[in-house]
């Protein structure tokens, strides 16, 4: 096989192997950006429990001060009415003395309503601390092996940029400039096999006369369909 051709088979696996450590990267980030996603969910779900206690801390604070008011407004209607004379002063005072007990019974199971919901917010809230905890354990572990799995790849990556390197160095400039041209356009598939007499870039089948020369491999072939680089894989 011709030697420029080896070296630019050669040069497109070196540049797929290096594309293809964009995806493992982040494939390995995905998972320790879900769980910090997932944790900040978490935390803004306590921050919004956080919120509404302390809504409901107002809330309880105005209630008390009506039961208060109305506590003392039924002391009041009570001392009036002990000095009350006629009859309608005393129904009147009866009446508004009536309404104030009323009034001061919604307030007390207003208060027990709001201190259920507070119970139920406080016990949500302990859980999603518990899960916090989970989570921040868990990220640990996980920033831990990505750490290492992130060195692993980036020095499988110097390790392919070396050797890439290395070998544009021996590369003629003219044919480097070639392929570089084919690649902007065709990435990955710049330099494909020949099977079946077809083209394994675009899958178009070429004629005898460009598979004779594929075969040979003297000479650098380029698919007539597409323009792409051709070569015969020596298993076939």
């Amino acid at each position: 096989m011709n030697k420029y051709l080896e070296q630019l088979i050669q040069l497109s696996k070196f540049d797929k192997e290096i594309d293809e450590f964009i995806p493992r990267v982040e494939s390995v980030e995905k998972t320790l950006r879900t769980t910090k996603e997932k944790l900040e969910q978490t935390n803004i779900a306590i921050a919004n429990i956080d919120e509404n206690l302390e809504e409901l801390k107002l809330q309880k604070a105005k209630t008390n001060t009506h039961i208060s008011e109305f506590a003392a407004k039924i002391k009041e209607v009570a001392k009036k009415g002990s000095q009350a004379k006629s009859e309608k002063e005393i129904k009147a005072l009866n009446l508004e003395e009536e309404i104030a007990k009323e009034q001061l019974q919604a307030a007390n199971e207003e208060i027990q309503r709001l201190e259920k919901i507070e119970a139920n917010k406080t016990e949500s809230k302990e859980e999603l601390e518990k899960v916090v905890a989970e989570i921040s354990n868990e990220l640990i572990k996980i920033e831990a092996e990505i750490s290492s799995e992130l060195q692993s790849i980036e020095k499988e990556r110097k390790e392919i940029y070396m050797k890439k390197d290395k070998l544009i160095g021996e590369m003629n400039q003219k044919i480097l400039t070639f392929y570089e041209k084919i690649r902007k356009w065709a990435r990955n598939t710049s330099v494909v096999p020949v099977k079946k007499q077809a083209c394994y870039g675009c899958f178009m089948q070429i004629n005898d006369k460009t598979y004779s020369a594929v075969i040979k491999g003297e000479d650098i072939v380029t698919c007539p369909h597409c323009g792409r680089i051709l070569y015969k894989e020596t298993q076939e």
